[in-house]
């Protein structure tokens, strides 16, 4: 019984990722509306013919791979479950110890280390990928160091985690999954306080913008903007990547608006001016602590879904899934396998808002710059830097993109300028 599902989870995946091969590589093309060709959203305009057919190819690439990528989680998870990998796990956990926060970090290591050794391969060709492009400038060393990194503080949060959420299964019952998510308030701002100056720090170097006189401008601008100067920092990005970008990080004392130096080096001043523009416009519009709240009402109903789920799951597939009880650790992987279908398809809605958040701050810095044509050529630089898609099909934009396509930013800035003239 366990073969035949077995089989039937690898050949149903076998088929998705022959379906998806085909339709990113021989069914979709990403034609620009006939309206806008020739305008300065049309990427001819900007791209040489080379780029134009290297973002053309990378992004099939890419978008296949995302895909796909998912659903071989859910079918490692799977398998993992109902070759009993998982209840192995638990009994080598237990064997030499009694106690339960040293049982779960055991298994949450075998769990983890497995995990991270067969998705090694499809990281690792990601990688590759980028490098081949031209975007990664990371060195191989670097790489396996940042996965490393990666690797530990997951599980350490993991640990954390996953102890006091089978603690609260075994508790409540019934209630476990409201217990864990009002824990999940706290520990959430908690990270996003921290996470600037205790995690990011682990990865790159942060320090004061360098250029003074462009600190001057940008402090004028925040000025302007009610930010407190302090909050504007760089980041060495170059030694890993070609690709541009900034971002606004942390809440309370610790928010940061972020530049990478690569943005530093390769645009004007003024293109870098629209950018801290618009990550100014994310910090004045509240949207860190807009995106707390979505991301939290998002837990909660996801962590509602899960208690009902699983055990229906477990009663009707249990003998195949190898699970009896949802209190037992080596249920893990089904929780996980769940958690990641739910987040999957939740993300057209959390990509939504985050597309609408990015509009609204590119509107706020268009106000604050008082530019258009400044925008435009912030954006075509950011597509060739990063060989981006400009017109992704819309499967893609819906469940990849959190901002907006550089197509419909450009064309965005143009009928709202002429919208503001009126």
């Amino acid at each position: 019984m366990k073969k035949k599902w077995g089989f039937i989870a690898v050949a149903a995946f076998g088929l998705y990722v022959v379906a998806m091969y085909i339709y990113f590589f021989y069914s979709q093309t990403s034609e620009i509306p006939s309206a806008l060709k020739g305008t300065v959203a049309d990427p001819s305009t900007f791209l040489t013919a080379k780029e134009m057919v290297l973002s053309d190819d990378l992004s099939k690439i890419r978008n296949f791979l995302f895909f796909v990528a998912t659903p071989l989680e859910w079918l490692l998870y799977f398998i993992i479950l109902i070759t009993g990998i998982s209840s192995f796990f638990e009994r080598m956990s237990a064997e030499q110890s009694k106690w339960t926060i040293w049982i779960t970090a055991k298994y949450v290591f075998l769990l983890s280390f497995l995990l991270a050794i067969l998705q090694f391969p499809l990281n690792y060709y990601k990688y590759a990928l980028s490098k081949s492009y031209g975007i990664s400038t990371q060195t191989f060393s670097s790489w396996m160091r940042d996965n490393v990194i990666d690797f530990w503080l997951d599980l350490f949060i993991s640990i954390i985690l996953v102890t006091v959420l089978y603690w609260l299964i075994k508790k409540s019952a019934k209630k476990w999954w409201f217990y864990a998510w009002l824990l999940t308030v706290p520990f959430t701002v908690f990270l996003m306080f921290i996470q600037p100056v205790v995690i990011d720090p682990i990865y790159n170097d942060f320090y004061p913008i360098k250029d003074q006189a462009l600190e001057t401008k940008i402090l004028l601008m925040a000025e302007q903007a009610d930010i407190p100067s302090e909050h504007v920092y760089e980041v060495n990005m170059s030694e890993k990547t070609n690709a541009l970008n900034a971002y606004v990080t942390g809440i309370g004392e610790n928010a940061r608006i972020v530049l990478w130096d690569t943005t530093l080096n390769r645009l004007k001043d003024e293109e870098i001016l629209f950018i801290m523009a618009h990550e100014m416009g994310h910090y004045v519009l509240k949207d860190i602590y807009i995106g707390i709240g979505v991301y939290l009402m998002m837990t909660l109903i996801g962590l509602w879904f899960i208690a009902k789920m699983m055990p229906w799951m477990i009663s009707r597939f249990g003998s195949v899934l190898n699970i009896k009880q949802m209190g037992n650790i080596h249920s893990l992987p089904l929780f996980l396998l769940i958690s990641s279908f739910l987040l999957f398809f939740s993300n057209p809605l959390s990509n939504a808002i985050s597309r609408y958040q990015e509009t609204r701050a590119d509107e706020y810095a268009i106000e604050l710059v008082e530019n258009p044509n400044v925008a435009v050529s912030t954006f075509q630089q950011l597509t060739k830097a990063g060989l981006s898609e400009v017109n992704p099909p819309v499967i893609v934009k819906w469940f990849r993109y959190t901002h907006p396509p550089m197509l419909e930013r450009i064309y965005h800035i143009a009928e709202y300028t002429v919208e503001d003239k009126k």
